[in-house]
């Protein structure tokens, strides 16, 4: 018989008669003797196990919340013997038992001892025998020396095994590496009686039902008390992607600030709208395999405005538009490939594309996305093989570099970043471009946080979009400020096969100020 297969209406009335002789110092000792049970075992007692020590507490609580008792956890740490600790401390030391097998007299070999004393022992005891001056050699042999040695190393582990510790910090360390103790923590309950203290533990109604109603056994029934501080159960429930909550945030500032929110599922373009429209050479280093995402099947297609490839094969290979072009043999082949887009402005091209060509001739427009693109990029901490892109367009007559900026400065504030730097860069299809920089202050530097620019003729005008019409195009990751935000320093936490789900439920909302 044991507390876990005991009911916990039979713990209870143990508990409360154990407690008529009064206050439990340690339910480990709490014997299991059912009062008024003749042939229930009384030498059986609770004890040490963890597991029998949680079955009493549901009988605890369950007493407890009627105020019949108060009960309060002990986990003291104690240092007990290894079951080589409780060899020694039963028969002695080595060194001890080596000395013992000697005599003053007749030596013995170190054969001979093994012999006498198992070899471990022989091992370890002869050598500290003979540090502490108890033996001492004898031709071939050896003898006792010491006429009556005191075995410290067996005292000190009957102290430790009587109380549970020694007063010498030292001596428990040195205990400790010989591992002949350990430390354990223990768990046991202290019980004293409560306000409603009674031998009896009446049955307690846990709600009132039509039929204690009907019967009229409500007016002397016991109800259990509610517990309002008690944590209800999570209800399970899906959750958003960190990335989706930041995603949700950046799309409420663009809506905000009058933009559209452009169409993005097309994950696969062909190299026209991904890398041609926009004036990227052919040659381009970005468009190698070792960059890019080329597809098998199918290899390629060629849906896309015929007198519009004309007017963009002539810019690449002739220039035009103010632009003398790049020189080279345009080729059909290459820009029918198809990809995996590697950023969201082949989005921006179609669409600029349709703006200048919609009944009624152009209109100035703002518009937006933020979805996913792929590089073949090596997978590291910092990148992997996709992720998303924010990316703004702003389509207007006589725009300026200084209104570029100026946009910039009011869209980062919004999220909380102010005091923006500039450098210039270098984008195929944007001129001026502009990286841009923000401090941090948790790495105390400037760090890259998006990269801006103002569309090129070369690739506006070939769209039928009139020649005073300029474009702002501004991107940035969404990875980035996710993980900052959430504190992630590794993306693979973020993204992937091993992002933890509980991460998922548990991040919180988020919202830039």
């Amino acid at each position: 018989m044991s507390a876990s297969s005991l009911p916990s209406e039979t713990l209870q009335t143990i508990v409360l008669h154990a407690l008529a002789a009064g206050p439990i110092e340690d339910t480990r000792a709490l014997s299991l003797a059912v009062p008024g049970d003749a042939a229930a075992p009384s030498t059986r007692v609770v004890g040490p196990e963890p597991e029998e020590q949680l079955a009493l507490k549901g009988a605890l609580d369950s007493l407890q919340l009627r105020e019949m008792i108060t009960y309060t956890s002990e986990n003291p740490e104690l240092h007990v013997l290894t079951a080589e600790g409780q060899a020694i401390a039963q028969n002695g030391s080595h060194e001890f038992l080596v000395w013992a097998a000697l005599s003053l007299d007749s030596p013995l070999s170190a054969q001979e001892i093994e012999l006498k004393v198992g070899k471990d022992v022989a091992k370890i005891g002869q050598g500290k025998a003979m540090k502490n001056k108890w033996i001492v050699k004898n031709g071939d042999g050896f003898l006792r020396k010491e006429a009556a040695p005191v075995d410290e190393t067996k005292a000190q582990l009957v102290t430790v095994q009587t109380t549970g510790a020694h007063p010498t910090a030292a001596v428990l360390a040195d205990l400790r590496k010989r591992k002949l103790v350990e430390k354990k923590k223990l768990f046991y309950y202290k019980i004293a009686k409560g306000p409603s203290y009674s031998l009896s533990a009446e049955k307690q109604e846990a709600e009132l039902t039509v039929e204690l109603l009907a019967s009229g056994d409500w007016e002397k029934a016991s109800f259990k008390k509610y517990n309002f501080d008690a944590e209800g159960v999570p209800p399970a429930s899906g959750a958003l992607h960190p990335l989706m909550k930041v995603r949700e945030e950046f799309r409420n500032i663009f809506f905000e600030m009058g933009f559209t929110e452009m169409p993005t599922n097309r994950f696969v373009e062909s190299s026209f709208w991904n890398f041609d429209a926009l004036f990227v050479p052919q040659q381009h280093p970005a468009r190698e395999m070792q960059d890019t995402f080329y597809l098998k099947d199918p290899v390629e297609s060629t849906t896309f405005p015929d007198d519009y490839y004309k007017r963009v094969r002539t810019v690449h290979e002739t220039g035009g538009f103010g632009s003398t072009g790049y020189k080279y043999p345009f080729s059909k082949a290459e820009t029918s490939r198809l990809v995996l887009r590697t950023h969201t402005t082949s989005v921006s091209t179609a669409m600029l594309y349709e703006i200048a060509n919609q009944p009624g001739g152009f209109k100035p427009a703002k518009l937006f996305s933020i979805d996913r693109v792929f590089r073949n990029e090596a997978v590291d901490a910092t990148h992997l093989a996709e992720f998303h892109q924010v990316e703004g367009v702003i389509a207007d007559h006589n725009l300026t570099l200084a209104d570029l900026i100026g946009f910039m400065e009011i869209f980062f504030a919004k999220m909380g970043i102010t005091g923006l730097r500039f450098k210039p860069a270098y984008n195929p299809y944007t001129e001026p471009s502009l990286e841009i920089f923000s401090y941090h202050e948790g790495l105390k530097k400037w760090v890259e946080i998006g990269n801006s620019g103002m569309f090129r003729p070369e690739m506006l005008e070939p769209m039928g979009l009139p020649p005073d019409v300029r474009v702002h195009g501004w991107g940035l990751s969404l990875e980035r400020p996710t993980m900052i935000r959430y504190g992630i320093s590794n993306i693979r936490d973020l993204l992937g096969h091993k992002v933890p789900l509980d991460m998922i439920e548990k991040s919180a909302a988020v919202r830039f100020d």
